[in-house]
Formats: structure tokens, C-alpha cells, sequence
């Protein structure tokens, strides 16, 4: 084999710095984690961390898109909500479980494209829009609802409580859309013009990309997905309410900022957020096992949070000075 060849191949199989960092951050917090339970390295309990990986996973992979423009979806906890309530409601209505899962992931995508609308014709920062639409959405499932559950038929279950071996099936669904995020936005034209927008969306504009049709997009395909993981978390809890999915969008940030994506956008990835994620979910995990309240939990992730953006704006100083 001639050196360039070999090269080439050493480049292929080798790992990026901030995924060989996030393995080493996942070891530890396994490590650490075990110490806390002795039920933490149980096999059930792996299986029930991918449960909640899978649902903020769906999440998150609309969220690592929007901040690869630069942008931010502040509202997917509130979008979780209102899919979640248009289809208890729609099934409430007796228009079966067909029609109220179509109006669900609906729900999700039309609430996202509002997002991308907002933002791109009226030029007001997507993290002004998400969090006025954070109230919007919040308030609209809950006039829906009028603080009532839905109780969903045992058909959906399969989604959020079945297994195919032993291997829950909200595990294999979010594998499946991991694979395809990471395809398109290595292999296709959009993936390409998302990175571009991050780096650099004047100079964008100038190439003559559609940068408003793009960020429109790619608003749409976080609502989307966030419909998605409302739908699986549905499944999974046999109802539907207007404040399920509420801690969603603290832990999907943090999973793609740690993950190696920056706020600025422009760089990073799914394999980045897929490490984050375990680490966000074996601490969530690990603290529940432990009997650390849930507001203590949001604390822990609110410091991985800052410390992932902290280390992220060294890195771009370091790479600017260079």
C-alpha cells in the first residue's frame, strides 16, 4: 500500500478529538454512576436509559440541525405538548388512532415551519421567536386540553412500551433516523447548504443558496421530529397531556452543544450528539437511581450545558488565533 493510501485510511478509521473526549466523559459517567446504585449496570436498566434517549434523541436531531445554522428551538418543549394534546384530542373526537397520529406529527411540523416563517420574514432572532412561540404553543395545549389527559388506545403501545427481542422498538426508530440525519447532512445538497449557512450565511446569500427556504426547512424537520418524540412518548405513557415533555429542550440543548455543535453553528454533528446523549441520559439515570430530585438533575445539566458552550468558545478563540 503506497503512503498516501495508507494515509487516507488512517484518516478514515481515525476518531475526532471531541468524540475520543465525549468516550472518555461517557466512561467516567458510567463509572461514576455505578458507584451511586449498584442497579445502574444492570441490563433492564440500560434498556430503560434508552427509552428516554430515544425520545430526547428525536428531539435532538432536529436541534442539532437548527443550531448547525446558528439558530435555536426554544420551543420543542412546548411543541411535545401540543402534538401530544391534538391527538388525544383528535382521538377523543372518535376519529381514530390513524387520523390523531397523522394530526400529532402534523401538529409537530406545522408548529416548526410557524418558527422558520417567523424568523426568516420578519428577521427577528430565532431565539426571540422560540421563546415567544415557547408561551404560544404551551397556552394553546392547554385551552385545548382544559387540563385533561387523554387516555390512548393499547394499539399505539407498541411504540413506546414494545420490544423486538430485547431491544424496545422507540430504540431501533431513533437508530434509524440517527442514520438517515447523518446521510443527509453529509451526503446530500441541504446538509451542505446547513453547514454553510452556519459558517457563514452572508457569504451564502451571495453564492446565491436559498438561505430562507433552507432555515424554513430546517425549522419544519425540528418540529417534526419533535412531533415524533411526542408520539413515541405518548405510546409510552399510555396518555396525553398538555405538560408532558416540559424538562425536553434543557436536555436536547445540552446534548448537542456537549455533543461538539457551537451556539455559532457551523460545525459539529449527529455522532457528537449521539455520545452526548448517553451522557445526558446515564446522569439523568443515574441521579433518578440515586434519589437526587428532579430539580437537582436539571442543575447537573444546566452546568454540563455551561461548561460544553465555555469549552466550545475556547476552541473557536484558539482556532481564530491560530
Amino acid at each position: 500500500m503506497s503512503a498516501p493510501a495508507a494515509n487516507r485510511t488512517h484518516r478514515r478509521w481515525r476518531v475526532p478529538f471531541t468524540e475520543t473526549v465525549l468516550l472518555v466523559a461517557l466512561a467516567l459517567v458510567i463509572i461514576i454512576m455505578s458507584r451511586l446504585s449498584p442497579n445502574f449496570l444492570s441490563f433492564y436498566n440500560f434498556f430503560e436509559v434508552t427509552r428516554f434517549v430515544a425520545e430526547i434523541g428525536m428531539i435532538s436531531l432536529g436541534m442539532t440541525v437548527v443550531i448547525l445554522t446558528s439558530g435555536i428551538d426554544l420551543s420543542v418543549g412546548s411543541i411535545v405538548g401540543l402534538s401530544a394534546i391534538v391527538m388525544g384530542r383528535i382521538f377523543g373526537l372518535g376519529l381514530g388512532i390513524v387520523t390523531a397520529t397523522v394530526g400529532c406529527l402534523l401538529a409537530g411540523a406545522l408548529a416548526g415551519f410557524a418558527n422558520g416563517i417567523i424568523t426568516t420574514r420578519l428577521r427577528i432572532p430565532p431565539i426571540v421567536v422560540t421563546l415567544a412561540t415557547l408561551a404560544v404553543y404551551k397556552g394553546i395545549a392547554l385551552g385545548i386540553s382544559q387540563g385533561q389527559a387523554y387516555q390512548m388506545p393499547k394499539s399505539i403501545y407498541f411504540l413506546g412500551q414494545g420490544y423486538i427481542g430485547p431491544v424496545p422498538v422507540q430504540l431501533i426508530l431513533f437508530a434509524v433516523f440517527a442514520a438517515v440525519f447523518i446521510v443527509v447532512l453529509r451526503r446530500t445538497i441541504f446538509g451542505h447548504n446547513v453547514y454553510a449557512i452556519g459558517n457563514n450565511e452572508t457569504a451564502t446569500r451571495f453564492a446565491g443558496l436559498r438561505v430562507d427556504r433552507t432555515k424554513v426547512l430546517v425549522y419544519t424537520l425540528s418540529g417534526l421530529m419533535t412531533g415524533i418524540a411526542a408520539l413515541i412518548l405518548v405510546s409510552r405513557v399510555s396518555s396525553a397531556r398538555a405538560d408532558v415533555g416540559e424538562s425536553y429542550m434543557l436536555d436536547a440543548i445540552a446534548a448537542v452543544v456537549l455533543g461538539g455543535t457551537p451556539i455559532s453553528g457551523g460545525r459539529g454533528g449527529v455522532w457528537g450528539t449521539l455520545l452526548a446523549l448517553f451522557i445526558v441520559g446515564f446522569v439523568r439515570n443515574g441521579l433518578t437511581l440515586a434519589f437526587v430530585p428532579s430539580e437537582v438533575q436539571s442543575i447537573f445539566i444546566g452546568l454540563l450545558l455551561i461548561i460544553a458552550v465555555g469549552l466550545n468558545q475556547i476552541s473557536a478563540h484558539r482556532g481564530r488565533s491560530s
